[in-house]
């Protein structure tokens, strides 16, 4: 079995609160929940306002499966955040 953890980082300029901050992220989440039935947590940067890095989890039983799997979470999150998706990387555990 595979197991591969996709990492996003964002800067959320625009946010002046938490509660912009978790606006954004909820969208997110919800978004890549439904469609790509993964698990998606905040990792990193509970508390500040315009940063932070969100932790996205999936399995199957072949590698390339889950590669694949998180390259489309990726191209998706990619069209969804655009410009706030300031780096990412894909690990395989």
């Amino acid at each position: 079995m595979a197991v591969g953890l996709l990492t996003l980082e964002l800067f959320l300029a625009e946010a002046h609160s938490l509660k912009d901050k978790r606006q954004v992220l909820r969208s997110l989440k919800d978004r890549l929940r439904g469609n790509f039935n993964v698990a998606v947590a905040e990792l990193d940067f509970e508390d500040t306002w315009q940063r932070s890095v969100v932790g996205v989890v999936t399995l199957a039983n072949e590698e390339h499966h889950v590669e694949e799997s998180l390259q489309k979470v990726l191209a998706e999150a990619d069209r969804i955040l655009g410009p706030l998706l300031t780096g990412h990387s894909v690990d395989l555990l």
